[in-house]
């Protein structure tokens, strides 16, 4: 027991800090637990807090000795942790604190490396201007430059670059040629050294960095003095992966005129025509198409370049995928399709043109899930409209037996359960085992709750084992919600197929307030269940 009481009184404490309980945690400190306690992943109360951003809190654990420096299992102090978060105002805190600014994870990673990884301009601006060294690379070799780059983090990389003033990022001088358009110097340095394809620590050559800047003049001059066109860097990725995503419709055009392979894969399976669709670049993905990039190529996760194009909303992009014949149905993996993809993500004018070049609003994922259902999930409000006036059913089930009002009860979406409503969707229609009503109840959705007992939900509906929707919000602790139904006549006593009642249920889960408002209302405290337990 002893053993118990303080596991649990350590996970206590680490969830306090975590969630930023100020006043929990210094009550757990001043009872006496070790503010250096971790979990089993070796995080304290300093890494959680320092991971949510709960500045005040960071600060009380520093000056009640938490060890600044204290590392997890991988290495991680809680500078790393807060760089990785891009919880800037803990940044500053932990540095004036004296944190070790340039410490090193077990794989070699600096707190300046995961600020640049994730993009966070702040906190790399920061951590520069205190003295973070940008030359220390990781075990692989990368640098907090190359992850930018390797990234696409464009800004990150100009402020890396801006205050390299001693050049030591680890790229070598014929990069830093490339990136400038210089051909002076490059054609100097290819004299000295006639490899063009030298390489970074992370593998990209200055091929790629001319890619990425859009430097005609200098990719000319190095392909003429033999840079592989299609030489791969880490993933796999080519310059003219690079040139595509970049949008620079020269650079695509030369590297293609030079035999750059159209088809050529990452390690996740982009083409240059994913990379071109995803970010929005159509005369790109135009030109590709024209040289034949394959419409139907895959990522590993099975996506094709419509479901990129439609995903970043570049309806230009999909204009061109479906005149080049490209399927408005293709499927991933979990047969998602592209106007699934449009749903999720609220692209009303993607979801139009795919309706309108006639996909189908009622295609099925693996799951189930409609376009309608995921438009529901997500509450995009225009979309589910858009689906339903072309064809979308409001009662189309997913494989656990979900309709779409079944989703937007359980996430409290009213404006699309009204809609629903409004088209005719049954607010007592089941799934396998409960109604909208359950659902709502369930999540503590008290106005979805209300708007369905409004519209003639049945109060008393039966789900699994005989439940009522009042079983549920009893058995959940939702006191206002089991007002509502009680409200609506809901019976007190109703029983499961076991003999439960929602007193029973909420004395057995120790819910006072819900067992106080039943009584009131009438509920017997004397029904026995089959089993012959009352509520005592």
């Amino acid at each position: 027991k002893c053993n118990a009481d303080w596991f649990c009184g350590n996970a206590s404490f680490l969830r306090a800090a975590r969630a930023g309980n100020l006043d929990k945690v210094v009550e757990y400190l001043k009872s006496g637990i070790d503010i250096n306690t971790c979990n089993q992943n070796g995080l304290n109360a300093l890494h959680l807090a320092a991971k949510e951003g709960h500045v005040g809190l960071v600060q009380e654990l520093l000056e009640r000795g938490s060890a600044v420096d204290s590392a997890t299992k991988k290495g991680n102090t809680a500078l790393h942790i807060a760089s990785l978060a891009g919880q800037a105002e803990v940044v500053k805190v932990l540095v004036k604190e004296g944190a070790n600014i340039n410490a090193q994870s077990q794989n070699g990673f600096t707190p300046l490396y995961m600020a640049a990884q994730e993009n966070h301009i702040e906190v790399v601006k920061y951590l520069l201007e205190n003295g973070a060294n940008q030359s220390t690379a990781t075990e692989d070799g990368f640098t907090p430059l190359a992850v930018a780059l390797q990234q696409g983090h464009n800004q990150a990389v100009a402020i890396l670059l801006e205050n390299d003033t001693k050049g030591k990022v680890r790229l070598p001088a014929l990069h830093i040629a490339a990136r400038k358009d210089d051909t002076k110097s490059a054609a100097l340095l290819l004299q000295n050294d006639h490899n063009a394809d030298v390489q970074s620590k992370s593998g990209f050559t200055p091929l790629h960095i001319a890619a990425h800047y859009g430097n005609v003049n200098v990719a000319t001059l190095l392909l003429n003095r033999g840079a592989a066109v299609d030489f791969t860097a880490r993933n796999g990725i080519t310059p003219l992966h690079v040139a595509s995503k970049r949008g620079n419709t020269n650079m695509v055009k030369l590297l293609l005129d030079r035999g750059g392979q159209i088809d050529a894969k990452t390690r996740d399976g982009l083409t240059p025509l994913h990379c071109a669709a995803r970010s929005g670049h159509d005369q790109v993905v135009e030109l590709l198409l024209e040289r034949g990039a394959p419409l139907l190529a895959r990522t590993k996760n099975g996506l094709s370049p419509l479901h990129m194009a439609a995903q970043g909303d570049h309806v230009e992009c999909v204009k061109h995928l479906l005149q080049h014949k490209a399927p408005v149905d293709d499927v991933t993996l979990d047969y998602l399709t592209a106007l699934h993809v449009a749903a999720h993500c609220g692209h009303y004018r993607v979801t139009k043109l795919l309706l309108d070049k006639r996909a189908n609003p009622n295609a099925r994922a693996l799951n189930g899930f409609t376009p309608l259902h995921i438009a529901c999930k997500k509450n995009r409000i225009k979309v589910m409209e858009l689906l339903v006036k072309y064809g979308a059913s409001i009662q189309a089930i997913t494989e656990s037996g979900l309709t779409p009002i079944h989703v937007a009860a359980f996430m409290g979406h009213l404006n699309i359960v009204l809609l629903l409503l409004q088209n005719g969707a049954s607010p007592d229609v089941t799934n396998i085992v409960k109604t909208a009503l359950h659902m709502a109840a369930r999540a503590g959705q008290v106005e979805v709750v209300r708007c369905l007992l409004r519209n003639g939900a049945l109060v008393d509906a039966r789900a699994r084992e005989e439940q009522t929707p009042l079983h549920i919000a009893s058995r959940l602790g939702k006191t206002e919600i089991v007002q509502l139904l009680l409200q609506h006549m809901a019976h007190p006593d109703a029983a499961t197929t076991n003999g439960y009642t929602p007193l029973h249920i909420s004395a057995r889960e120790g819910q006072v307030d819900v067992a106080s408002v039943l009584l009131e209302a009438g509920a017997s405290h004397s029904m026995s269940t089959k089993v012959s337990q009352n509520a005592l």
